[in-house]
């Protein structure tokens, strides 16, 4: 009898101990569900204070020394050009040589095809990075003034860029937070409820763009260099409980 009695204490402890558990897992899976996420926003509009910018000069002529000795020429023209424009020599890159074959295609008398040499194409990029930015970026607009010098020289679109633009991102991050947590804390007062602690939070991808333009967000983020002043935003996502 004593066994019996024992044994329905062992089943009586045991199923108070399984509603406990139940009841922890109810409160714990209602606790989970219990959540806010919201989604905020940071920007920030910036001007680039490093401007990049190239041009190409190419000279061609049927003796390759020939050629090669009037791309020298160019070469100093246009450096003696770029330094009274107040260019320093330390920032420009001129390139390696590139040295091309030109041909004329046709076809003879029997229709087959043929090729025939057009001489030699040489030619050579000038780089300048500086932070002169208004200064290269007037240079790159008088560009005819080189062509006007006699050599065959054609400009590339300059790229802006902008080198503190971790502190803007550091303050973007900040700004998207206090956004969201915002949002968060509104919506829970009007829900009749209180915001709980902070289980998740999920950083967007950086986006730069030219202001007020019609640019496109990328999964991977969009960076754009073609404008000189550019608007950057990022997006901070929380997760809350709610009480």
């Amino acid at each position: 009898m004593n066994r019996n009695i024992i044994a329905i204490a062992i089943a009586a402890a045991g199923f108070i101990i399984g509603l406990a558990f139940l009841g922890n897992a109810i409160k714990n899976r209602n606790k989970a569900d219990n959540t806010i996420s919201v989604t905020g926003l940071g920007t920030n509009k910036f001007t680039s204070d490093l401007i990049a910018w190239s041009g190409n000069f190419s000279r061609n002529s049927f003796e390759l020394k020939s050629a090669y000795d009037e791309l020298a020429n160019d070469k100093k023209v246009i450096e003696n050009y770029l330094t009274s424009k107040g260019i320093p020599k330390n920032q420009m890159v001129f390139s390696a040589v590139d040295i091309q074959k030109q041909f004329n295609y046709g076809s003879d008398a029997n229709g087959r095809s043929t090729q025939t040499f057009a001489g030699y194409q040489l030619s050579q990029t000038v780089s300048i990075d500086s932070k002169d930015v208004a200064k290269v970026e007037n240079l790159s607009r008088n560009i005819t003034e080189i062509i006007n010098l006699g050599i065959e020289f054609t400009s590339s679109p300059p790229n802006y860029f902008y080198t503190k633009l971790a502190d803007v991102k550091h303050q973007m991050i900040a700004d998207a937070t206090k956004d969201a947590k915002q949002r968060a804390e509104k919506i829970a007062e009007n829900a009749g409820a209180k915001l709980g602690n902070l289980k998740k939070a999920t950083m967007g991808i950086t986006q730069i763009t030219a202001p007020n333009s019609t640019e496109e967000y990328s999964y991977g983020g969009t960076f754009n260099t073609s404008s000189k002043d550019k608007e950057a935003s990022i997006t901070i996502k929380l997760e809350y409980e709610v009480d």
